[in-house]
């Protein structure tokens, strides 16, 4: 199995890619914690691994952020061996439900909430895939957009940048009801 490996705009984090469907159309799975990780056999092997911060799998890729402590050295064939070593048992990436949460908004601005995930959807979840990560609607109130940032974009150094000048800039100018954006934890 050929896994190619790429960098992220987080230094602390790469991005891997296996050649197929990680998560496939169940959209992503954010594990911050071994123990958040439980309900993934590729999550709970890969934090198996000394020096993994974060896990992250997406449709047809997975980052993995390390903890600082050991660096990339070692830890990036330890980790192409346990995805390989995942994909070969046979095992599913997830067991259980899924928690797809809508988010917290008033049912009153469900049109608007409506126009700001299709173009979240369209427009910014594509490059922040290629980035390694996915960012996750979490509520609309009182013309405030919040949202998540998952895989390789949470901690990443230019996340409040892209969020500010790019996400937040985008919605204000499509969707006259938005006035600010902010990033929340999960």
């Amino acid at each position: 199995m050929f896994i190619e490996t790429e960098g992220t705009p987080n230094p602390a984090t790469l991005k891997f890619l296996p050649g197929q469907e990680v998560m496939g159309e169940r959209g992503t799975a954010d594990f911050a914690s071994a123990e958040a990780a439980a309900r993934s056999p590729l999550a709970a092997r890969i934090f198996a691994l000394p020096g993994v911060a974060r896990v992250f799998l997406g449709h047809d890729f997975i980052t993995v952020t390390e903890d600082g402590a050991h660096g990339w050295q070692n830890l990036r064939a330890q980790v192409l061996a346990a995805i390989a070593d995942h994909f070969l048992s046979g095992l599913p990436v997830l067991e259980g439900a899924e928690e797809n949460g809508e988010g917290d908004y008033d049912p009153a601005d469900a049109e608007v909430v409506e126009q700001i995930k299709e173009l979240l959807d369209t427009r910014v979840r594509p490059a922040v895939a290629g980035d390694g990560g996915d960012i996750v609607f979490r509520g609309f109130r009182d013309g405030i957009v919040r949202l998540h940032l998952q895989g390789a974009c949470s901690g990443c150094p230019s996340s409040r940048a892209t969020l500010k000048h790019g996400v937040e800039n985008m919605l204000r100018h499509y969707v006259p009801e938005v006035v600010a954006v902010e990033q929340v934890e999960a």
